[in-house]
Order: C-alpha cells, then sequence, then structure tokens
C-alpha cells in the first residue's frame, strides 16, 4: 500500500490511474478508427471495475487493521482512497466528454443513431413493446421496498439495475436489467443509410411503467455495484505481518461492496436511501452517466459493414522455419525459435504440442497453466498425449483472478484422464509460461523446452504483445526440467545457473546485473540498463536503479503499466528516462538488458519487477543465447523505444505527454513497424 516516503515512490494504485488515463487517451484519439475507440472505452470501463473489485477493495480493508500495524506499514488508505475518488470522477467526466461530444456525433456523421426512449417515433415504439413483451419481460426480478420496514437488498457484483421511485415517497423498487439473456444493444427499423440501435436499458425504462402497473413513476436511474474481489494480502506483506493483518480482518464479510456508481441525476434524498439500504459510506458513492458498464461497447454492432471504422487486418505472419516445418524437433535442435504474438500465430504453439502428442518417441510433457482457456486445441492435444500414453504434468494455478473455477475445471479433467495435476501452493502462485517435452531419441533422453512471457491462451495470443523461444539448449531444459521437479516435490531448489527462477534467484541475479552496470559506469566502461515490462513497484529494486542513476549507467525503462519510480529528478534520478506504449495490442512481453561493458546480456520471461514476482510467484526469466535471436528482440525492442506516434513520456508530473517527433524525423508507431520489420525478416 503506501510506501514510506512518497518523495521516492510513488503509490502504485494512483499511478495505475494515470495508466488507466492511457487508455482514455487512446478513446480520443482520432488516429485510431472509431469503433477501436468505442473499444478504448469499454477497455476503460473494464480497468476500472476491476480496479475497484481489487485495489479500492484492499484499501477499504486496510482501514479495518489495527491503528498500530497500520502505522509501521506506513499505511493510509483513507487518504489514498479519497485521492482515488477523486482522480477517477476527473477521468469519468473525461470520459462522458468524449463519448457525448466526439463518438456519438461521429456515429451520426456514418449514419448510426443511438436512441433514447424519449425519441422513439411510433413505428420504433410498437417495435419496443414486442420486444419487451416476447424477450425481456421474463428475465426481469423485480423489488419493491417498503421503506417504513427493513429491507434486504442484494445486488449483484457488476450487473445493472434501475432504481425506480415513486409519488409515494416510502418506496422504492429496484430492476434488473438483462444484458446477458437479451444483449445489450438493439437495433431498430431505419430508412436507408441510417441505422437506428438503443440500449436495452432504454426498452426496459420505456416499458416500466408495465412492470409496476399500480404505482406512478417519478424517477428511473441506472446504478451498478462492484463488490471486492477475494483479499490477496500475500501480494503486498508476508510473514507476521500478513498473519496479523488477516487477523484483523478476519470478521470481513467476502464480496462487500466497494462501489455504487448512479446516475448524477439521482435526487440527493434517493442517493441516501439507497445508501442506507446497502449500508454504504459517503466514499463508496460514485456519480456517473445515464448508462453504466461501457465495456459492453466490445459488442456495439456496426450495421454499416464499413471497413474504415476498424483497424484493418494484420494477418499473422509466417515463422520463416517453422511455416514450413514438418519436425518442429529437428528444427529446434539445429537453433532456437523464436515466436512473437500477436504478429504470429499461437497455432505454432499448438502445432508443437500436437506433434509431441502423437510422436511414439515423446514420453514425458510438462507444462504450466495460468490461465487456462475455456476450449482450446492446446487442452485437446494435452488430452490426445493422455490417451495415447504418454506422462503428462499439468501444473495450474487455482488462483489466477478471475479465472479460479475454470482452471480447476480443466485439472479435474486432465486428473480424470490421468496427468499428474499440481495446484498452486498456499503462499505461491505459479505465473511462468513454461513447456518441457522429453524424447527418446536413441540412447539420448532429448529435451525440449517453451518459454514464454505469456498465457498458453489462444485468444490473448491475438491481443497481447508476448515473446516466446522454443530451445533445446542442454542447460536451460535441464534447469527447467529440476524446477518441474520442485513443483512435483521432488526436489527443493532447482539450483540453476542460466535461468533466473523466482523465488529462488531472480532478485538477487537481477541486483548483481545493477551492481555491475554501476561498478562499470565507475569506471568509466560503458554502463546501460534497458528494460520493458508491465510495472515496477520492488523498492529495493528502484532503490538500485536511483543508486545506479546516481553512479552515472544510462537507464531506459518501458513500462506500459504502473510506476513506483519517480524518473528525471536531480540527484536521485536524472538518468532515468521511461515511456510507455498504449496501443492496439496491450504490451505484455518482460525484455531485459545490460550493457555489461560491451558485452550485451539479454534476458526475457514472465517476471516483473515487483514484489510478487521477485518474492511470491514461480517465475522463469531467461538469457537470450541464440545471436539471431537476440538481435531480432534487440531490433523489436529498438522500434519501441524509438515510438513517436503512440508513446507517453512517463515523468514526475503523471502528465501522460506523448512523445513528440522530431522536425524531419520518420513517424514510428511501434507496433505496426514491428510487423513489418518480422514481415521482411521471415520473408526473406
Amino acid at each position: 500500500m503506501q510506501q514510506p516516503n512518497e518523495d521516492r515512490f510513488r503509490h502504485r494504485d494512483l499511478n495505475w490511474l494515470s495508466f488507466n488515463d492511457r487508455v482514455l487517451q487512446e478513446a480520443a484519439d482520432k488516429i485510431n478508427p472509431l469503433y477501436e475507440r468505442m473499444k478504448f472505452l469499454a477497455i476503460f470501463s473494464s480497468n476500472l471495475d476491476e480496479y475497484f473489485r481489487v485495489r479500492v477493495s484492499q484499501l477499504r480493508q486496510m482501514k479495518r487493521v489495527k491503528k498500530s500495524i497500520r502505522k509501521k506499514l506506513a499505511l493510509r488508505p483513507s487518504k489514498i482512497t479519497k485521492q482515488i475518488i477523486e482522480k477517477v470522477k476527473k477521468q469519468q467526466d473525461r470520459f462522458g466528454e468524449i463519448y457525448h461530444n466526439e463518438i456519438i456525433p461521429e456515429l451520426a456523421e456514418n449514419g448510426i443513431h443511438i436512441l433514447d426512449a424519449e425519441h422513439f417515433k411510433p413505428a420504433q415504439k410498437e417495435f419496443v413493446s414486442s420486444f419487451f413483451h416476447n424477450k425481456v419481460e421474463k428475465h426481469l426480478k423485480p423489488i419493491m421496498l417498503n421503506l417504513n420496514k427493513e429491507n434486504e437488498l442484494f445486488l449483484e457484483n457488476s450487473i445493472l439495475y434501475f432504481l425506480v421511485t415513486f409519488e409515494k415517497e416510502d418506496k422504492l423498487a429496484v430492476v434488473n436489467i438483462p444484458v446477458n439473456e437479451c444483449g445489450r444493444f438493439v437495433m431498430m427499423e431505419g430508412i436507408k443509410g441510417k441505422h437506428n440501435i438503443t440500449f436495452l436499458d432504454e426498452i426496459i425504462r420505456y416499458e416500466a411503467y408495465k412492470i409496476f402497473p399500480e404505482n406512478n413513476i417519478t424517477g428511473i436511474f441506472e446504478i451498478k455495484l462492484s463488490r471486492d474481489a477475494e483479499l490477496y494480502i500475500d501480494d503486498i506483506y508476508e510473514g507476521v505481518l500478513a498473519e496479523k493483518i488477516y487477523e484483523s480482518l478476519k470478521q470481513r464479510t467476502d464480496g462487500q461492496p466497494t462501489r455504487l456508481l448512479y446516475d448524477a441525476s439521482m435526487p440527493k434524498e434517493v442517493q441516501k436511501k439507497i445508501r442506507k439500504l446497502l449500508k454504504l459510506g459517503k466514499i463508496d458513492m460514485m456519480p456517473g452517466g445515464k448508462y453504466h458498464n461501457f465495456k459492453d461497447f466490445f459488442s456495439f454492432p456496426d450495421p454499416t459493414d464499413n471497413p474504415e471504422l476498424h483497424y484493418k487486418n494484420l494477418p499473422p505472419l509466417p515463422h520463416k522455419t517453422l511455416d514450413k516445418s514438418n519436425d518442429y524437433f529437428e528444427d529446434i535442435k539445429k537453433k532456437d525459435q523464436a515466436l512473437h504474438f500477436p504478429y504470429m500465430s499461437f497455432g505454432y504453439v499448438e502445432k508443437f504440442l500436437e506433434q509431441a502428442a502423437k510422436d511414439d518417441q515423446v514420453t514425458d510433457i510438462s507444462i504450466s497453466l495460468y490461465r487456462v482457456a475455456d476450449e482450446s486445441k492446446l487442452t485437446s492435444f494435452l488430452l490426445e498425449a493422455l490417451e495415447r500414453g504418454k506422462r503428462v504434468t499439468v501444473f495450474v494455478e487455482a488462483k489466477a483472478r478471475f479465472d479460479e473455477k475454470n482452471n480447476i475445471i480443466w485439472g479435474r479433467k486432465f486428473e480424470e484422464k490421468g496427468a499428474n495435476v499440481i495446484y498452486s501452493y498456499p503462499k505461491v502462485k505459479v505465473h511462468s509460461k513454461i513447456m518441457l517435452i522429453c524424447r527418446q531419441e536413441g540412447d539420448v533422453n532429448m529435451r525440449y523446452a517453451y518459454i514464454g512471457t505469456g498465457n498458453f491462451n489462444s485468444e490473448t495470443a491475438k491481443l497481447y504483445c508476448d515473446h516466446a523461444i522454443f530451445t533445446a539448449n542442454k542447460y536451460i531444459t535441464k534447469e527447467l526440467q529440476r524446477l518441474f521437479k520442485v513443483l512435483e516435490g521432488e526436489l527443493i531448489i532447482p539450483r540453476e545457473k542460466n535461468l533466473l527462477i523466482s523465488p529462488f534467484s531472480t532478485r538477487q541475479e537481477f541486483l548483481k546485473l545493477i551492481y555491475n552496470e554501476i561498478e562499470n559506469a565507475r569506471e568509466g566502461k560503458k554502463a546501460r540498463i534497458t528494460a520493458k515490462m508491465n510495472s515496477l513497484e520492488d523498492e529495493e529494486m528502484i532503490e538500485l536503479l536511483y543508486k545506479a542513476s546516481d553512479a552515472g549507467v544510462k537507464i531506459r525503462l518501458l513500462i506500459r503499466g504502473f510506476t513506483c519510480l519517480i524518473p528525471g529528478i536531480t540527484g536521485m534520478s536524472e538518468n532515468i528516462y521511461i515511456t510507455s506504449v498504449v496501443d492496439r495490442f496491450l504490451e505484455h512481453g518482460r525484455i531485459y538488458v545490460f550493457e555489461n561493458s560491451g558485452e550485451e546480456l539479454m534476458f526475457y520471461g514472465s517476471a516483473d519487477w515487483m514484489n510478487r514476482n521477485l518474492d511470491r510467484r514461480i517465475e522463469v526469466i531467461s538469457p537470450v543465447l541464440d545471436e539471431d535471436i537476440k538481435q531480432e528482440f534487440k531490433n523489436i525492442l529498438n522500434i519501441q523505444l524509438n515510438d513517436n506516434v503512440k508513446a507517453r513520456i512517463q515523468d514526475a508530473s503523471e502528465a501522460n505527454n506523448y512523445v513528440q517527433k522530431k522536425k524531419g524525423e520518420k513517424a514510428i508507431r511501434s507496433q505496426y513497424e514491428i510487423y513489418n520489420y518480422l514481415k521482411e525478416k521471415h520473408s526473406s
């Protein structure tokens, strides 16, 4: 939570809001096609929902921790929560401006009109009544509340409701908006070239008098409640302090409310009534617009089929070796092979596993699954491997936030088919993206490994920018095999020399690498650190980066999400420069480069420089040993570092200013430049 020195460390939760600001910038950026800008509004909304469920929930829970413990941990949850609410309100105002003043008019320019109930024409009113009667009414669950009596009102997490007021002020009603059953958007009839769309909300609003026929309605206000997710104290505090915090919170109710988003036009006296009914504090009340759950805009229909309103298609690029390969094992044995998603297809990973499942020489398959897709070729091939009698070990992360249920279901499916399934340890998550294949080739038991930065998920691989390498390197594969034995309980530590494995060696090795750059700088040698990651939080790493900056080490960071490091401060971090790229795809890869006095060392893998990734998760960071792949990674990283279209400067002001293209300089939109670079390289 709150760092002890605000002059040296940003608060992670406040800086995360700066990341969501960058998402909002994308919604306003007219470089992006109209429907893609709407998706960025949806991403912003979805991000904020999870943020309140997890991060704000944790702050709220900390308010209940004993003061003595809060003081020891330098916690100030009330202060931070107030700052969050203030910043979120400003963001939501900006959100409303973008939606009403930019998106709606541009939709109209393209013949797409979003209608509200007040503007339904006679023919549309007939359609609305029919649609309501045939498709909506049966899914409604209205609740009448008599305010003169005790009421038990439970609103489900992130479900939309209408709060209805009547002439009789001692009555209120709540009715659900059944988006899951009916969809959020409804197409209506329009003249040629003009397309009318309405919210499901507006259909229910128009027909509300049928739901409450014996009461005169005076107001209808949309509301949405966010409830907390599981409390992940161990992500931040460990040992005795974590136990003390849990003791303080043992009376806590799971899924307690963290935010009520309500229509800002709701009268204050009605706000008080719903607040009392839901047992909320003032700080839990968040005014918003007429509509909530803008994440539903992911599914906003395009009746025009106009390609100009969407991103141009970028077909997956063929890998110059794997695309023509009839034997992955032979090609990987000759040379390491790298993949870059979403520029290349996840199908290469699936094909590798398919070959392993069907190959009679393959004896063992081991894999770690952090987020398991509902159905995928990858899971099908694992099941096929079991049917063919291979030993399959699957490490399933049972605590992957919001994916627990699906992961456990798949774990049981694998168990039923005979797999050795291992679930996460009580206080350690397995976040690494690793696979190991053992193959009997004559008298030799060969090992083939896959190490990546992204999940084994074909859907997210279309959206997340990640890197992966197939290798048969005997040192890397041996250490990976030892790690799987640790996960299976056969070994206590993996004893690695090449891989960096959390929580065993990652922190220590990264510290050594940074200290090496400090020493080189002091000796007048080349000294530079270049790192790309999702988030930077760990105080020990940050303090050492400050020390390196002070010693003259040039530090260039590319951080998509939040950072607790404050760059560009004289006498502390003047040699540290940070940018963030937010664009069409989600930057998710981690690459670390150390100058090492001209003998560059490069690493990639699943770990950010966060406490949890270094100390409380199983993570794998691998050196990039193949010189060709190292250059490929370096070229990709350099393209991103030189982005002057979608890169924002992360400085002390947190203004999220775009990197400005210099006069005469080429415009570099890194994700498109990387696509073109890989296209040229892998077609040659």
